[in-house]
């Protein structure tokens, strides 16, 4: 009876056909910390004198048959104090381990093997799949925003796209600034094929003396992931866990409707635009509210919007015995997107197997396997940029635009607009799809050559991905052009590996300890790519007919668009060899003293080889004799320096070159050669040196953990393009230098109230000075284009946004004569009251080049996050809060008036604009909007992008050791969560997070409500 009730309520939650239940006299329990009543996962529970045993389970639970004499058990786990205990007869026994804060034993994942959290160096932060599982997103790193100090994570809303990653600010002018992250020891560039519920840990190599041994790719930091593995000793565990929710926009720009946008229009003084509003009124008549405005009120981002669904959904299996130990899941993941009518959505598959085996006393052996298969609708991005600008006063669908086909759309140029201004033309005939499959393997054999004193471990990693876009144009008429059809499609095939192969030696000479680690490492990338598009498809692309949608179709071949190579960045096949060798020394556990060196070599760069070493010191302060402070548990100094490459430049060696060329010569073509001197040369990688000053510290009883850092990170030979004097060419050179420096503090606070009762209180907070040091003799390097000029300007940040200084707005013509500009430049400009006033730098009566400033940066100054956490009895409750501040946005969709002037403005600067003396002295003028004078790049267009989150709350309820018919439930815990909840800045855009700070058609951050469950058998 037991059983097939067991056996139907598994396949109520994971549609199985069996399951296997237990029921035998045993002894259980619960394993606990004392410091905290968190349950503690993997402690080893052995019978005294035997070696058999168990492990705990994900919430510290065990199961243990003892036979007739044994009667004591020893409970051990890593961080704390071994714990023995008698049975005498008892079938439940609960453990609260004490942890053991003086040695702080927890082992922690570092570059080719593990360190204990004591005897580190460096500045590693590590988030175990608990926190990771917090968030209810597809990649696991947006799991990690608010949470690590001196990493930044960029949110992107788009189905399945990755956030941006950074790692203590930029380092490079051109190179991919994202870190390197390292899979179960396999190099990917990101991680958005993993499945969070598939990570164990993830930790953030943040220093130079901790990333380092990772040689040419560690620059921009490094990401240690370690997957889920099994336990052993470990019975069968099956487990489900999964979430649906919806996802619902938030701070919705409000756009002048059309009452604010006649008034605008009416307010510009511009004959052409009045005229087609009073087009708009003899087309679709008049507002019976106020006569003077259309009859038409359209809300742009409420026509293209609506909540979407997500939802995600795993089952792992886990367990193992003496000898063998596995992990085998499959997970499913959804999320549609948030435009209408259109396909806008990504779905990814995973499965993964994780197994090790002992083979014998001396010999281990393991693989793991994990596939991923996605599929992505990219939703046309220009959408966000149309809603913005599209006026008011047409509708979505206009019945009198007979001409129009497959379907009725308004098109505002019928009412004498230049553009069609309806972004649903970009909705209905585009379709854009993305196919991703990728399979990432791992092999490994772990030789203990002398026990507990020499290893040797091999490891074979391998990567293959392969990407399949293809983008549709539907072909329409927009009742005045015909618009013809096209595919494009493009195909990427990736195929990496990596094979290191190491010597690891430990051992212990009375207070000495020492660790070598030595070996050598392959590797190799391998890229191919191919595009194509085809114009005319016949017959015409309709999306209820996509088995009709192929190249083969197409009648014209765009020869403009057909290649295999991408700046030949592609269809190109890199090979390096590495050295690499780690030496970490610590005398009776105070003085600390750690070094990596890595040598690499590629056939990338003209420079075959580099050297990246580093070295880090420690003193554990309370570990000596005169150091007795009562409230100091743990203090330890650290230091370290090192040296790091970036290889994710494109490398150029070139020469001057002398061409064939032709002029006219007294109308007579005379044939000749011309000297181009000018040619890029990157011979090698660029490379950064960085100090690290640190302090960990324990604190009241060990209830006040503390890590602070300080950093100075330098990069130098950065691949710059400069225009030499006289030639006006560009050329690229390796001779800039830029440098990041920042204070890093991490505080957590853990404390118990009673028995039922314990809460956590914890946060970080970072800072960042982005400096350009060195431009190979310039000044400063212009970025940008014209109209929104950036620069990197030594002593200032990269690409900060530059231009003149709005001091506020003319309100009369006496503060124009008394602005300090001349007469003559005044009369040039033609000002009038309702223009900007822009401040004269230099005092010399004009406004010009030189009076541009830096106007901020969109790197910011002081990213911040902090937690709170109460648990009493099954019920656990968790909040996170994040933000940053000091950096700025440039809000480009308002600069667009400068080449399109006949489109709508937001709600505010609608409501806001100059309309007399003392209205406004922050914008101009309607009729000033589109005057010259006024679109120059200033800090009008700049805006803070400070803000404050709440990241996440979450409320759960552990439902355990119920039964139901006599048979024991399994454990289920259901989860209520709230992603980005509530998010408050003043930027008047959808949301703060701009990567490169350039507001132009920035995919919308929704928020996020879901329903979780998890069942564990």
């Amino acid at each position: 009876m037991r059983k097939n009730i067991q056996k139907l309520f598994l396949a109520g939650f994971l549609i199985l056909c069996c399951c296997q239940v237990w029921a035998q006299t045993q002894v259980s329990g619960i394993v606990k910390s004392l410091e905290n009543d968190e349950a503690l996962p993997g402690v080893n529970v052995v019978i005294l004198g035997t070696t058999r045993g168990t492990v705990t389970d994900v919430d510290g639970k065990f199961n243990l048959a003892l036979e007739n004499g044994e009667n004591t058990l020893v409970f051990s786990y890593v961080g704390f104090q071994t714990e023995t205990i008698e049975v005498n007869g008892r079938s439940v026994i609960d453990v609260n381990l004490v942890p053991d804060i003086g040695s702080l034993a927890e082992v922690v994942v570092i570059g080719y093997g593990e360190s204990k959290a004591k005897e580190l160096t460096s500045a590693i932060t590590t988030i175990k799949s608990d926190d990771i599982l917090q968030t209810p997103n597809g990649q696991a790193m947006q799991a990690l925003q608010g949470k690590v100090a001196g990493v930044q994570i960029v949110s992107n809303g788009a189905p399945g796209a990755s956030p941006t990653v950074r790692v203590r600010g930029i380092g490079s002018f051109e190179g991919n600034a994202a870190p390197l992250y390292v899979v179960d020891g396999m190099f990917v560039d990101n991680i958005d094929f993993l499945s969070p519920n598939d990570i164990a840990t993830m930790s953030v190599l943040k220093d130079a003396s901790a990333a380092a041994i990772y040689g040419v790719r560690a620059a921009n930091g490094v990401i240690l992931i370690e997957t889920k593995a099994g336990s052993y000793d470990q019975k069968g565990e099956i487990t489900y866990d999964g979430y649906y929710g919806m996802q619902n926009p938030q701070n919705v720009i409000q756009m002048a409707n059309a009452e604010q946008f006649v008034r605008y229009v009416n307010e510009t003084g511009a004959p052409a635009d009045i005229a087609f509003v009073a087009n708009a009124m003899q087309r679709f008549g008049r507002s019976r509210v106020n006569p003077n405005v259309p009859d038409v009120n359209t809300d742009w981002y409420d026509e293209v919007m609506e909540p979407a669904s997500i939802q995600n959904h795993s089952l792992t299996f886990t367990g193992g015995n003496e000898k063998t130990r596995y992990s085998i899941g499959g997970s499913y993941f959804d999320q549609q997107g948030l435009m209408k009518e259109t396909r806008n959505e990504y779905k990814r598959l995973n499965f993964r197997v994780k197994m090790d085996a002992a083979v014998t006393d001396w010999l281990t052996v393991g693989g793991s396997i994990n596939i991923s298969a996605s599929r992505q609708y990219v939703g046309e991005n220009a959408t966000w940029f149309q809603s913005y600008f599209a006026v008011p006063i047409i509708p979505v669908y206009d019945d009198q635009n007979v001409d129009a086909s497959p379907f009725n759309l308004a098109n505002a140029q019928q009412i004498g607009y230049r553009g069609r201004q309806n972004p649903f033309y970009s909705l209905l005939y585009n379709d854009n799809r993305n196919d991703i499959g990728k399979v990432l393997g791992n092999f490994y054999l772990d030789i203990d050559i002398i026990p507990n004193r020499l290893s040797f471990k091999t490891a074979y990693n391998y990567s293959l991905e392969g990407r399949n876009a293809r983008n549709v144009d539907f072909a329409f008429n927009d009742g005045v052009t015909d618009i013809v059809s096209a595919i494009r499609r493009e195909n990427i095939t990736s195929y990496d590996q990596v094979w290191d192969n190491y010597l690891t030696y430990n051992n212990s000479f009375g207070s000495h300890n020492l660790t070598v680690v030595g070996g050598y490492s392959f590797r190799s990338e391998f890229n191919e790519l191919l595009f194509v598009r085809g114009t005319e498809i016949s017959p015409n692309p309709e999306r209820d007919m996509e088995e009709l949608w192929f190249l083969s179709r197409a009648l014209n071949i765009d020869i403009t668009d057909v290649g295999d190579a991408n700046n030949n960045t592609l269809n190109s096949q890199l090979y390096f060899q590495s050295y690499f060798g780690r030496v970490a020394y610590n005398y009776d556990g105070r003085y600390l003293l750690y070094g990596t060196f890595r040598r690499d070599g590629n056939n990338k760069f003209q420079k075959k080889w580099g050297n990246f070493a580093t070295v880090g010191v420690g003193w554990v302060l309370t570990e000596e004799s005169f150091f007795d402070v009562d409230l100091i548990d743990f203090f330890k100094f650290r230091a370290g320096w090192g040296q790091m490459g970036n290889d994710g430049i494109r490398p150029a060696v070139g020469a001057p070159t002398i061409e064939e060329s032709e002029t006219a010569i007294d109308d007579v073509l005379v044939a000749g050669r011309v000297l181009r001197p000018t040619f890029d040369l990157i011979e090698q990688w660029e490379t950064t040196n960085e100090m690290n000053f640190g302090i960990t510290a324990r604190f009241f009883n060990n209830q006040l953990h503390m890590e602070a850092d300080y950093y100075i990170r330098d990069t130098e030979n950065l691949a710059v393009s400069i225009i030499p004097p006289v030639f006006r060419d560009t050329e690229r050179r390796s001779i800039g230098e830029i440098r990041n420096t920042g204070f890093e503090l991490m505080l957590d606070w853990n404390g118990k109230l009673s028995k039922d009762l314990s809460y956590s209180i914890g946060g970080n907070v970072a800072t960042l000075k982005n400096e350009v040091r060195n431009l190979g003799g310039a000044n400063g390097l212009l970025a940008g284009s014209a109209e929104f000029r950036q620069i990197s300007l030594i002593g200032e940040p990269y690409q900060a946004f530059f231009g003149y200084e709005v001091a506020g707005v003319f309100q009369n013509e006496a503060e124009i004569n008394n602005s300090g500009y001349t007469n003559e430049f005044i009369a040039d400009n033609s000002l009038v009251p309702g223009d900007f006033f822009f401040k004269d730098q230099n005092g010399d009566g004009v406004v010009d080049d030189q009076d541009r400033v830096v106007l901020g940066s969109f790197f910011p100054d002081l990213t911040y996050g902090f937690n709170i956490g109460v648990s009493y009895k099954n019920i656990d409750f968790t909040a996170n809060f994040q933000g940053q501040t000091g950096h700025s946005i440039l809000n480009r969709k308002r600069g667009e008036i400068i080449f399109t002037n006949d489109t709508n403005i937001d709600a505010d600067l609608a409501n806001n604009l100059w309309r007399g003396e003392g209205t406004s002295n922050q914008y101009p003028s309607a009729a000033g909007l589109r005057k010259g004078w006024n679109q120059n790049m200033s800090d009008y267009f700049v805006e803070s992008g400070s803000y404050f989150r709440i990241q996440n709350v979450r409320l759960s309820y552990l439902l355990e050791q119920n039964e139901l018919f006599g048979a024991t439930m399994p454990d289920v815990r259901v989860t209520l969560t709230a992603e980005r909840p509530l998010t408050l800045f003043d930027y008047n855009g959808f949301n703060p997070e701009v990567a490169n700070g350039i507001d132009r058609q920035v995919y919308p951050i929704p928020a996020i409500y879901t329903v979780g469950l998890n069942v564990k058998f």
